[in-house]
């Protein structure tokens, strides 16, 4: 063993989607991980989560060699959002699967408080050079959509006149194939689900957040943490909050976990480690503001699970996911902090590989966007052999 080196490091996990996942469970175990990200997609949001389906679940993944190790997600209800409808039933419905969870061993559960839409893209099947595929948003190409494809009332307010000069040449550029590629990834629904949105769904949603400001939302948050955070602690488990992503307003609708500041409010109003962050490298440094090292350092305390992608800045706020150990978030930087932070604490810290490259081989495959299985098996790789090299360092 090396100087330094110890028996505890990075979980290697990957993420499930569960029985009609097209990526099955023995191929994820080919890859030699030992951890399984999954949720119970089958249950309704709102609804509470049976210690009878999460042991099924457990059995499963057991069956084919591994563990269910993180909760990726449990999802909050637009009604625990909004502070509306049956949003105080859900919080009990919340608690009970919290405690149902805790029940069964799952010690990790991951959440995001997003609204309406999770993550965003404009494209899910952007062509790299190579004739990979990767996910890319492009700013022009969603004020595009915003206002051209959603006709979002009000909409033209949000953007400068730059901007809709920028949409003007998009519009007369793009063809007829590209905007319907546009409009689809957009519209996806959440990975893992069959549903995906219309235009009308998407605006009646929109709509219920017309008076719901930035403060308010992150009231509601911290309400809602409030309310959970001792029911997780007592149950012996810890939430991560996965960052918005982007880190940025799109469609008018607030965002509250979108970098350092953000952070740091959700974590001094509820100051217990059982109210902790999935530190998303990608979904944070979509942002440019975003000094991921710091952010790290700031609240590693609070870091329960990792999600380690990349992404590359184009020019004119265009960013698109890049190989996991080239692009903009200093990658081995990072991982060296989170080994330190896993030494410090002397226990490892689940890890999984955050979407990936669609090769050519997989394209007619049927895995959701960036969830491939020869894409994330490259990033695996790459970050297993970043950690063992940097072991060695030490």
């Amino acid at each position: 063993m090396a100087t330094g080196e110890t028996k505890f490091g990075m979980l290697q996990c990957m993420r499930w989607y569960g029985p009609h996942d097209r990526v099955a469970l023995e191929g994820i175990r080919q890859a030699g991980v030992s951890g399984i990200v999954t949720a119970l997609h089958q249950i309704p949001v709102g609804e509470v989560w049976p210690e009878e389906a999460i042991r099924e679940r457990q059995h499963e993944v057991r069956e084919a060699g591994m563990e269910w190790e993180v909760v990726e997600s449990l999802p909050v209800s637009e009604d625990i959002k909004q502070q509306k409808g049956n949003f105080r039933q859900h919080l009990e419905n919340y608690k009970a699967s919290l405690r149902n969870l805790g029940a069964c061993g799952v010690r990790t559960i991951t959440y995001n408080f997003m609204p309406v839409l999770d993550w965003v893209r404009t494209d899910v099947a952007y062509r790299n050079p190579d004739g990979t595929r990767t996910l890319r948003y492009d700013p022009v190409a969603f004020a595009y959509f915003d206002l051209r494809m959603l006709r979002r009332p009000g909409a033209e307010s949000d953007y400068s006149r730059e901007m809709l000069e920028r949409v003007d040449a998009f519009a007369r550029e793009a063809t007829a194939e590209e905007l319907e590629g546009l409009r689809r990834s957009v519209l996806m629904g959440l990975p893992g689900s069959d549903e995906h949105f219309t235009e009308g769904k998407l605006l009646e949603l929109l709509e219920h957040y017309k008076d719901i400001d930035s403060d308010t939302y992150r009231n509601h948050l911290v309400d809602f943490l409030a309310e959970v955070v001792p029911v997780a602690k007592e149950a012996g488990v810890a939430l991560a909050v996965h960052p918005d992503d982007p880190p940025f307003p799109l469609l008018g609708l607030p965002r509250v976990v979108s970098g350092y500041e953000d952070l740091r409010r959700i974590f001094e109003a509820v100051p217990d480690p059982a109210n902790g962050l999935c530190l998303c490298t990608g979904s944070l440094g979509a942002g440019k503001s975003n000094v991921l090292p710091e952010i790290l350092e700031a609240f590693g305390s609070r870091v329960h699970f990792l999600h380690l992608r990349n992404v590359m800045h184009e020019d004119g706020g265009a960013f698109r996911e890049s190989e996991h150990l080239g692009g903009w978030v200093p990658m081995e930087r990072m991982v060296s902090g989170i080994l330190d932070l896993i030494k410090s604490r002397g226990k490892s810290l689940p890890m999984r590989p955050d979407h990936g490259f669609l090769f050519t081989l997989e394209k007619d495959g049927g895995a959701y966007p960036g969830y491939s299985l020869v894409g994330r098996l490259k990033g695996l790789a790459e970050l297993r052999g970043l950690e063992h090299g940097l072991k060695y360092k030490s």
